[in-house]
């Protein structure tokens, strides 16, 4: 694992890795289970994402406040928003089971 922006972040990111990796190893395989309909697909996915929460939300936002502070005592945050405003990021293309006219 990597660390983190800053010293004083890395065990929060470690902590974090490991309980998602975790967590996402349970996710992966039903999931694929779970994609024989919307609706399981759905409902699986609101179950994986409150144990998400669960399991690992704390930990996340630990970190994240950690890496946003650390951002600011670095100046870097200016930047970011900057970034973000120049090229704001774009909604993800609309994804359709219909097949591709393209040849």
């Amino acid at each position: 694992m990597a660390d983190s922006l800053t010293p004083q972040c890395t065990p929060l990111k470690h902590e974090y890795d490991t309980c998602f990796n975790a967590w996402f190893e349970g996710y992966l395989e039903p999931a694929v289970a779970a994609s024989s309909s919307p609706e399981k697909r759905s409902e699986y996915s609101k179950q994986k994402a409150d144990e998400f929460q669960q399991k690992c939300g704390n930990v996340w936002r630990s970190y994240r406040e950690c890496v946003q502070n650390a951002l600011k005592e670095k100046g870097l945050d200016a930047l970011l928003q900057q970034a973000r405003e120049e090229h704001p990021l774009a909604e993800p293309p609309v994804v359709t089971n219909e097949p591709s006219n393209k040849s």
